[in-house]
């Protein structure tokens, strides 16, 4: 007989994804198919009130579609279309939760920022890599936010997700992403991530702990160290030393747009907010003292499936 399975479609600020999963006989979560389109519906995220523009939704109402028959020959026994930080935060966001329900009979459910942090949390406990770790701090980077959790004994003690996006921070300190790296316009977004987070209340063990860090952000710099070596990106290590992305950064500081995506492994349609993710990236790891990061596809839509197969 076989496993009942789910589809699980995430649609976030940068990319629209999805899972398909059933449980294995263990009991494990495992991935039938996955895949990512990039929509970027957060653009303008910034802009007071934030709005989705037309180019936006109408990009991710396709992306949508599309996944939807990615998904279509498992005969998924349940379809979950859940959206963060972008249609979260959106003034119009209802008007794109209409148009998906119109055109696909299918609703989305918006999670809050606590329910987005938490299913992160519970996605990366279905990662394999991960189960030695017991104690540890995870951060995972979308478009519109930046979720921040801490383990103890492998149970969530704080989970907080915070406007910190990289697509959102674009926006906000850099006039200009097609030009080289603003050096002072850097310097000001790391101290506003270190400033939020401490701000927010974030803890973090004295004398540093394990790292986990989730999303496209860091998705891309290991496709881009595994282009460099010519070895695909599974086949790269999943521990990225902090040390590995101010290198990258130097690399990509006196960049062009135009030249960042012609860098082998850059996805293009990432390259323009990628400068603000490594900031991001290295202001978190300079706060709470990591000197390298765990990296996880484990995430949100892991921990949706979970909560759909029990």
């Amino acid at each position: 007989m076989t496993s009942p399975s789910v589809a699980v479609i995430d649609i976030g600020s940068n990319s629209i994804k999805i899972l398909v999963a059933t449980k294995a006989g263990d009991g494990r979560v495992t991935a039938l198919k996955t895949r990512t389109i990039d929509a970027r519906i957060s653009r303008g995220i910034n802009q007071t009130p934030p709005r989705l523009g037309e180019e936006g939704m109408a990009a991710g109402l396709d992306a949508i579609r599309e996944l939807l028959a990615t998904a279509a020959p498992f005969a998924p026994t349940r379809t979950v279309l859940v959206a963060t930080s972008a249609v979260r935060d959106a003034a119009n966001g209802a008007e794109f939760r209409e148009r998906v329900r119109a055109a696909t009979g299918h609703e989305i459910r918006i999670l809050t920022g606590d329910e987005e942090a938490n299913f992160i949390g519970r996605g990366l406990t279905c990662d394999p890599a991960l189960g030695h770790l017991r104690d540890f701090l995870v951060f995972d980077l979308g478009g519109g936010s930046l979720e921040c959790l801490r383990f103890e004994n492998r149970a969530i003690a704080q989970a907080l997700s915070l406007r910190l996006g990289c697509v959102r921070l674009t926006e906000r300190f850099f006039k200009d992403p097609a030009a080289p790296l603003d050096q002072t316009a850097a310097v000001e977004l790391a101290r506003h991530v270190r400033d939020a987070l401490k701000e927010a209340g974030f803890r973090c063990p004295l004398g540093g702990c394990d790292a986990v860090f989730t999303g496209g952000s860091m998705t891309s710099v290991r496709a881009i160290k595994g282009a460099l070596h010519g070895v695909r990106l599974e086949d790269t290590p999943a521990v990225v030393a902090t040390s590995t992305l101010e290198h990258l950064l130097d690399e990509i500081a006196p960049l062009t747009l135009d030249e960042r995506r012609a860098m082998p492994g850059m996805p293009a349609a990432r390259a323009d907010v990628f400068p603000a993710a490594l900031v991001t990236m290295l202001a978190v790891a300079d706060y709470a003292g990591i000197e390298r990061f765990h990296h996880s596809l484990h995430n949100l839509r892991w921990g949706i499936a979970a909560e759909a197969l029990d």
